[in-house]
């Protein structure tokens, strides 16, 4: 089930890059402290990269992204990037060192292929909800009105109709 959400998620993120123009896709938002809803969207990208680039030595380090602005400012480089993510994260669940600098400190904690990737889902709705608040700034309503909530809101939501 964890594929499946990450994938529905992450093509949510896809369809809606192709709906917006390239001047939307970098154009600052007062509201996110002018923050584009391209550096987001990199931001989740390069997440998922992380993991999947790392995914075989075996430590995830999520401070080594390559921070990539094509990703922030060419949303066609962005969307094949997502793409790419979706052909690549179906892969057996193995053990993993997740490695931080946390105040000068390195931490190395144990965590696995899955764990992380609900960790990236998580992350990439968070962020959708912060591109959620730009779309609205700027008065584009064309977007799902689950898209940037949790699934267990949505459940909960569901729950409370009945």
């Amino acid at each position: 089930m964890l594929i499946p959400s990450i994938q529905k998620t992450l093509n949510e993120l896809l369809e809606l890059i192709h709906q917006l123009s390239d001047e939307d896709y970098t154009k600052p938002c007062e509201a996110l402290c002018n923050a584009t809803i391209g550096e987001h969207t990199r931001h989740v990208i390069e997440m998922f990269q992380c993991l999947e680039n790392q995914y075989v030595n075996g430590v995830v380090d999520y401070d080594k992204r390559e921070r990539n602005l094509q990703i922030q400012t060419e949303a066609k480089f962005a969307s094949n990037a997502i793409v790419t993510i979706l052909n690549e994260i179906d892969k057996p669940n193995k053990e993993l060192s997740l490695e931080q600098c946390v105040d000068g400190e390195i931490l190395l904690i144990q965590s696995n292929y899955k764990r992380e990737l609900l960790y990236n889902l998580e992350h990439c709705i968070h962020h959708q909800a912060l591109i959620k608040v730009a779309l609205l700034h700027y008065g584009i309503t064309a977007v799902d009105k689950n898209f940037g909530v949790a699934r267990s809101t949505i459940e909960y939501r569901k729950q409370c109709v009945q």
